[in-house]
C-alpha cells in the first residue's frame, strides 16, 4: 500500500537505487570514495561489526537505525535460527537460494548440515530408520567423495561421532560457524573485517615506502612516507683498537654487543651503549693466525671465533675467557661454522685434512659428519632459526640447501664465485655476495631460478661481506672494495645510499637487529665505525 513504510519486502542489504538517510530528504549515495569504489551498504556493515567487536553494542545498533543496514544477512539469521531449532530442511532451503556458490561449495554446505541431522538422529537412542533415510535419501546423492559418505555409514553401526543431548547445542553452534567459513562472506561479514582492511593498507604504504626504517607504530591519520633519514648515514664513533686489518663486524642477536675481528690475531667484544657509542668489553686473544669470522650463539651468552686456516675457539661472552679450543679426533682446520638455534651445538665446514661438514656438541665431540670423496670444499655456511635447513656454499659456485627434517636437498648454481653467504632474521631469504660484482638474494624455501640482484658496489679480489637489516630486513647493506658501504631497499637493484668515510676496502657490514637505525663496518683501514640515522627523523606525509 503507497506510503506503508513495511510494504517493500526487500531487506534493507538489497540496497536501493538511491537510499535515504532516515533524517535527510537527500539520497544517501550508493557507493563512497573519491573514486566511487566502496559499497555503501558493505562500508556500514563492515563499521557495525567492527563497533560490535569492540565493545561499543550500543553504537553499534543506533548505527545499524540510523542507517536502515543491518549486521545480519537475512541467509545468516535464517540459518541461525533454523539450526539452533533443528530444521534442517529450512537450512538447506536457505543454502539453495544464495546465488553466487559455486556447486562443490553449495554440496558442501548441504553435506554439513545433512551431516548433523544424521548424527544427532543416530545420538536420539530411537532414530536409527530415520538416520538410515537422511544418508540415503538426502547425503548419498550429493556430488562429494564417497570416502565420507562411507564414513558416515560405518557410523551406523559404530556410532562413531554420534551427536547426544548433552553435547547438540555446542554442535549446532560449531555447524553455524563451519557454514559461515564456506558461504560467501556477505553472509556473516569476517570477523575483524575493518581492522584487517586498515592493517592490509598500512603495510603495503610501509612495504611501499622507500626509506621506511622505523619500528614505530604507523599512524592512521595520513597516508605515510619516510624521508632518507631513517637510513644509517651519519659516522658517529670511529674504533682504532685493532692493530691490522678488520676483517669481520657482527652484532650479537639482541644488539646489546659488537663483536669484531681482524688480522692482528684478535677479536674485541663491544658493548652497545643506550647513545648508540659502543665501549670496549674484552678483546680476545688466543688466535696465532688471523681471525676471519664470529658467530654469537642465538643466546648471545657464547662467541665463536675462527683462525684463518686455524682452531676453532669458543668464548664466554660476560668474562672473555676462552673456555673450549675445537680440535676434533683428527684436527680438523675449520673454514666456517654456525650455531643451531637451542645454542647446544654447532655445524662446521672443514677443508683439511679432507673436505666435509660435521656438527658437535659445545665439549667438541663429532655428532654427525658428512664426508666422501665427492664432498666439495665449503667456504660459508648457516643455520636457519628453525634448525630446520643448513645452507652451504660449496666448490665456490653452488649454494647448498639441506632440509634436515625431511633430507631433501636443492642445489642454486651460481656462475661466478660467491665469496660469502648471509641469512635474514627469520630464516626465509638469504644473499651471496659474487665476485662479479652483484649480490644475489634467493628464497630459501622458493625454487625460483631468478634471483633479485643488486649492483653498484666494487668487489673482484676480496671476500666482501653483506647482510639483511633495518625494519623488517628490508634493506641490504655490503662492504666494497672502493672504501665505500653500499646500501639497497630490498626491491630494488641500485642502491639508495652510498656512505663514505673509510680509506680502504670495506670487508664486512653488519645491521644491529635491534635498532634498525644503527650499522657497523669493518674495513681494512684498521677501524671500525659506527653509523646512525636521524633518531627523530622528520617524517613525509602526503
Amino acid at each position: 500500500m503507497e506510503g506503508d513504510e513495511n510494504s517493500n519486502p526487500r531487506s534493507p542489504l538489497e540496497g536501493e537505487s538511491s537510499p535515504r538517510h532516515p533524517n535527510s530528504l537527500n539520497p544517501v549515495p550508493p557507493m563512497l570514495g573519491r573514486e566511487g569504489l566502496i559499497d555503501r551498504t558493505q562500508f556500514v556493515r563492515i563499521i557495525i561489526q567492527a563497533l560490535y567487536s569492540l565493545g561499543y553494542r550500543k553504537a553499534a545498533a543506533v548505527l545499524e537505525l540510523d542507517s536502515g543496514v543491518q549486521l545480519d544477512s537475512p541467509e545468516y539469521t535464517s540459518l541461525l535460527f533454523d539450526i539452533m531449532a533443528g530444521r534442517w530442511d529450512e537450512c538447506v532451503a536457505t543454502i539453495n537460494s544464495i546465488d553466487d556458490l559455486e556447486a562443490e561449495v553449495r554440496a558442501r554446505a548441504c553435506f554439513l548440515v545433512w551431516k548433523e541431522q544424521f548424527l544427532e538422529l543416530l545420538g536420539s537412542g530411537d532414530g536409527l530408520l530415520a538416520a538410515k533415510d537422511v544418508l540415503w535419501k538426502r547425503i548419498a546423492p550429493l556430488d562429494m567423495d564417497r570416502r565420507r559418505v562411507h564414513k558416515l555409514a560405518r557410523s551406523l553401526i559404530s556410532s562413531e561421532g554420534i551427536v547426544t543431548e548433552e553435547n547438540r547445542v555446542s554442535r549446532r553452534i560449531k555447524l553455524l560457524l563451519d557454514l559461515v567459513e564456506l558461504l560467501p562472506p556477505w553472509v556473516r561479514v569476517p570477523s575483524g573485517r575493518l581492522e584487517h582492511l586498515v592493517e592490509t593498507t598500512v603495510l603495503k604504504q610501509a612495504a611501499s615506502c622507500f626509506y621506511h626504517n622505523s619500528p614505530d607504530a604507523v599512524t592512521l591519520y595520513a597516508d605515510h612516507e619516510c624521508s632518507q633519514e631513517q637510513i644509517p648515514s651519519k659516522c658517529i664513533q670511529t674504533l682504532c683498537d685493532h692493530k691490522n686489518e678488520v676483517w669481520f663486524v657482527q652484532f650479537s642477536n639482541n644488539g646489546v654487543y659488537l663483536a669484531t675481528s681482524s688480522r692482528d690475531c684478535t677479536a674485541i667484544i663491544w658493548t652497545v651503549k643506550d647513545d648508540d657509542t659502543v665501549s670496549r668489553k674484552h678483546i680476545l686473544e688466543g688466535h696465532m693466525k688471523p681471525i676471519s669470522f664470529v658467530a654469537w650463539s642465538p643466546d648471545d651468552m657464547m662467541l665463536l671465533t675462527c683462525g684463518n686456516g686455524e682452531a676453532l675457539k669458543l668464548w664466554d661472552v660476560e668474562t672473555g675467557m676462552c673456555k673450549l679450543t675445537f680440535t676434533g679426533p683428527v684436527n680438523r682446520i675449520i673454514s666456517s661454522c654456525a650455531w643451531f638455534p637451542n645454542s647446544d651445538k654447532i655445524v662446521c665446514g672443514s677443508c683439511e685434512p679432507d673436505n666435509c661438514i660435521f656438527t658437535c656438541d659445545l665439549e667438541g665431540k663429532e655428532l654427525e659428519v658428512w664426508e666422501g670423496e665427492r664432498m666439495p670444499k665449503v667456504s660459508d655456511l648457516a643455520v636457519t632459526p628453525d634448525g630446520c635447513c643448513l645452507i652451504s656454499i660449496c666448490s665456490s659456485r653452488e649454494i647448498w640447501i639441506r632440509d634436515f627434517p625431511r633430507g631433501k636437498e636443492r642445489f642454486i648454481h651460481e656462475d661466478h664465485s660467491i665469496t660469502s653467504l648471509s641469512l635474514s632474521r627469520d630464516g626465509q631469504s638469504l644473499i651471496v655476495n659474487l665476485n662479479s660484482e652483484e649480490i644475489h638474494l634467493w628464497n630459501v624455501n622458493a625454487t625460483s631460478d631468478v634471483p633479485d640482484k643488486f649492483r653498484g658496489h666494487k668487489q673482484g679480489k676480496y671476500v666482501i661481506r653483506s647482510c639483511f637489516g633495518g625494519s623488517n630486513c628490508l634493506f641490504i647493506a655490503s662492504g666494497s672494495e672502493d672504501s665505500q658501504i653500499y646500501i639497497w631497499q630490498r626491491h630494488h637493484e641500485m642502491p639508495i645510499k652510498v656512505l663514505s668515510g673509510h680509506s680502504k676496502t670495506v670487508n664486512s657490514v653488519s645491521w644491529n637487529p635491534m635498532k634498525p637505525h644503527m650499522l657497523a663496518s669493518a674495513s681494512d683501514d684498521e677501524t671500525v665505525r659506527i653509523w646512525v640515522a636521524n633518531r627523530n627523523p622528520t617524517k613525509i606525509f602526503t
